[in-house]
């Protein structure tokens, strides 16, 4: 028995469809009570019957993560538009990406990937950082996943050395 265009038009746009979607969203992240992460989207989409499940963020995201004791600010991540695909543990930020470190570093690009598996984010796209007293750009960067200690692939922009 075969299966009819309009049947298979049917099948396919299920397919597509999010299984489950979510508006103003706000939700924190624990672990045994202590905040690890808080994160808030106008927007979220879970597509799990597609071939690389994927949750998706059209309105954009910020997201929090906090220091072992739960109560410090880490770190912090805004974007424009994001993507979580759920098989890889690999989240996509992209849009006007911006991410304020613990130090209070400012990190800005057009795209990120962050890894939680590997506790590792980077980017092969043009990233500006700018710290107290110097600005540094260039083409891509990797770092751990606090951005305590970060590589610019492709340094330039204006850096103070002392004497």
């Amino acid at each position: 028995m075969r299966n009819s265009n309009k049947e298979l038009r049917a099948y396919e746009e299920e397919q597509e469809r999010a299984t489950m979607s979510a508006y103003d969203l706000h939700t924190f992240v624990t672990d045994t009570g202590v905040y690890k992460y808080e994160f808030e989207t106008p927007e979220m989409h879970q597509y799990d019957n597609v071939e690389e499940p994927y949750i998706d963020f059209p309105g954009g995201l910020k997201f929090i993560s906090y220091a072992k004791s739960g109560t410090t600010v880490a770190s912090k991540i805004r974007c424009n538009n994001a993507r979580y695909y759920k098989s890889k543990n690999l989240w996509e930020l992209n849009n006007d990406v911006e991410a304020l470190t613990e130090k209070g570093d400012i990190l800005n690009t057009e795209q990120m990937f962050w890894d939680t598996e590997k506790h590792k984010i980077y980017s092969e796209k043009f990233v500006k950082i700018t710290t107290k007293g110097q600005m540094i750009t260039g083409r891509g960067f990797e770092s751990d996943d606090r951005m305590s200690q970060y590589v610019i692939k492709k340094p330039g922009g204006e850096i103070e050395i002392e004497d």
